[in-house]
């Protein structure tokens, strides 16, 4: 048994159905920790990174999967968390289900409240989570700054990190 990072999004669909209520509360079930939290606009860039192995695989589902966590089909907001404990990932990927809500057991998250888009073909199956140690450090990297994570219990970062100095620029409230 090793503690684990592990990157969730309930994405575009899922915000704008009000479903967070109910996705958190299922996901409460493996009794992990939450290290971050954040509601954001995704961004082309990120969204390009975040899916950049479906770049060469599937092209066609590339594109829409962009437009689709990008909000062009629902919202353009989605809430990104970090969940920390004893097998994380494996915890989380029971209850959210397969990744294609046709073939996802009835009571998982995408089971319940996924659908397929039959003019795009995407799974709109509301909720994203990594599905490896590595693919969970590369997301959380991409979707969460060092200063956004409450370390776990040992006071150690989850990942490795360095101190520089730069210049900041801060937006105020005017």
């Amino acid at each position: 048994m090793v503690n684990q990072s592990c990157l969730v999004l309930i994405k575009p669909d899922g915000l704008l159905k009000s479903l967070t209520g109910n996705i958190i509360s299922a996901l409460s079930e493996t009794k992990l920790k939450i290290l971050g939290a954040k509601i954001l606009s995704v961004k082309k860039d990120l969204a390009e990174k975040h899916y950049e192995e479906l770049k060469n695989k599937k092209p066609k589902i590339f594109a829409e999967t962009l437009k689709y966590i990008c909000g062009e089909y629902h919202t353009p907001r989605v809430l990104a968390m970090i969940y920390y404990g004893e097998n994380a990932i494996e915890k989380i990927r029971k209850i959210i289900g397969d990744t294609n809500p046709e073939e996802a057991i009835p009571t998982t998250i995408r089971g319940r409240y996924g659908r397929i888009n039959s003019k795009t073909e995407i799974f709109e199956n509301c909720i994203h989570a990594s599905d490896s140690p590595e693919n969970a450090e590369k997301e959380i990297k991409l979707w969460f700054s060092p200063d956004e994570i409450v370390c776990p219990e040992n006071g150690k970062n989850i990942y490795p990190t360095s101190t520089e100095l730069q210049e900041i620029k801060l937006e105020k409230w005017a």
